[in-house]
């Protein structure tokens, strides 16, 4: 129950930093809470208590209805590269908007293009 309450924390947390803030880098930054949200309930909704990893070649008989699915944890490998990845991709944005417009700030921006 704990995880699931830290994953709606996250997830409105992230919502209120893209939702209210101004600054591009709390916008990523917010972006990524959501991101770590998801990611924390794909890993609880495979968990199992008492669980065994699903890496034994040799499992006694009726281990295996004990196995933990493995989607899960491949699922959000794939989430973390991907979210890597547009991280990195949003950060390079928010550098070359500092670079032409000499703030961060996505009202002032938005001022600076409608002019």
């Amino acid at each position: 129950m704990l995880v699931y309450i830290t994953v709606a924390l996250l997830i409105a947390f992230g919502l209120y930093a893209i939702m209210f803030k101004k600054n591009l880098i709390k916008i990523v930054i917010g972006i990524n809470l959501i991101e770590a949200g998801v990611n924390l309930f794909l890993i609880s909704l495979g968990y199992i208590q008492g669980g065994y990893a699903p890496i034994y070649t040799l499992a006694p008989e009726g281990l295996w209805k004990n196995m933990v699915l493995p989607t899960p944890q491949a699922l959000t490998l794939t989430s973390i590269v991907i979210g890597l990845a547009t991280t990195a991709l949003m950060l390079s944005f928010v550098i070359m908007i500092y670079k032409n417009y000499k703030t961060v700030s996505s009202k002032e921006v938005g001022r600076l293009l409608s002019d």
